[in-house]
């Protein structure tokens, strides 16, 4: 478990899952993700595949609801209809490459369709904007494998830490 509590916003984008065709299995398995890590769930909303309504969500999440890190599950495909990056990267301020780059390299591991991921994350504000696969067991994986980082790089964006570099590593007690 983390040392503090985060706020987490999660958003599935999802036209079936909207419309109620389908149930929606990735959101809650990300929400016992960060529960199961001491974060505190703010919201959770299943979105239709609709680029204006997930950039509105993520903007609201950051900006009204103060949530420290926001994670997206779906929409990262080759659809067309798939625009969850595309709407995180309007939202976005600077661009944080190196998780969706780890969580695929990762991922290569499980499949090598995760290569046809497009998924991006960065930072707004101070809150922390992931995209995630959309399959449950992609974005249970996903998430795991990058929670145990997530809240050093909370603590770097909210200033509640202001070290990176691991001193233990560098010959220096902590």
């Amino acid at each position: 478990m983390s040392g503090k509590s985060y706020r987490v916003g999660i958003v599935t984008a999802s036209d079936k899952g909207y419309r109620g065709a389908r149930t929606d299995e990735s959101g809650p398995a990300v929400r016992r993700i960060i529960e199961g890590h001491g974060y505190a769930l703010a919201s959770y909303r299943v979105l239709p595949d609709d680029r204006d309504l997930i950039a509105a969500e993520l903007r609201r999440l950051a900006d009204e609801e103060d949530c420290d890190l926001v994670l997206t599950a779906g929409g990262t495909g080759f659809s067309p209809r798939d625009v969850t990056p595309e709407a995180t990267l309007s939202v976005i301020e600077r661009e944080a490459p190196g998780i969706p780059e780890a969580i695929r390299a990762f991922s290569m591991g499980v499949t090598k369709r995760a290569m046809l991921s497009r998924a991006r994350a960065g930072i707004r504000g101070k809150t922390l904007i992931v995209n995630l696969p959309g399959s449950p067991k992609a974005a249970e994986e996903s998430l795991s494998f990058i929670i145990g980082e997530l809240s050093h790089g909370l603590a770097i964006l909210r200033g509640d830490d202001g070290e990176c570099a691991r001193l233990e590593s560098a010959g220096v007690e902590p």
